[in-house]
């Protein structure tokens, strides 16, 4: 399988990083179980507007955006959630709603809950949605620059 724009760049930054393969999952809840990782240690990508532009909010998997809390913090008139139609052509080298929190090789502002810094190691989808990559969230933060404010709120348990 050939590697995506995320592996080629952690490997380019010599990133120790490994790789989790788990059931097919298309929730970040799910994809935690089915990997034996905490939720609270699941990065979860959430493709957002912020007044037409679209960014990347990324939070714990056991945690839900908080588009006010958002909106206060980027001073902006209109955030809400991006479309599926609006971002799929964004991320070409993933399936669709299995980006990687690194919007920043996409061109996109990082916006990261507070939440996420408190964890050694963080995991995320590794551009599909049946692999995770495990890194630290020291690294994380030396090569995607986010903006780290107070957006993530405690989710209501699924069902």
């Amino acid at each position: 399988m050939p590697f995506t724009r995320l592996e080629e760049f952690l490997n380019r930054e010599r990133i120790n990083y490994k790789r989790i393969v788990h059931s097919r999952a298309y929730t970040a809840q799910k994809t935690a179980a089915y990997a034996h990782i905490s939720g609270n240690e699941i990065a979860k990508s959430v493709v957002i507007k912020i007044d037409g532009k679209i960014a990347m909010a990324v939070l714990p998997a056991s945690y839900q955006l908080d588009l006010d809390e958002l909106k206060r913090a980027t001073a902006a008139k209109d955030v809400r959630l991006a479309t599926e139609s609006e971002f799929k052509d964004v991320f070409k080298d993933c399936e669709v709603g299995a980006q990687p929190p690194f919007g920043n090789l996409y061109n996109l502002e990082v916006f990261v809950a507070e939440k996420l810094t408190e964890d050694t190691n963080i995991a995320f989808n590794a551009c599909n949605h049946a692999e995770l990559i495990q890194m630290t969230y020291k690294d994380y933060q030396r090569l995607v620059h986010p903006t780290v404010i107070k957006i993530a709120r405690t989710a209501v348990a699924e069902a």
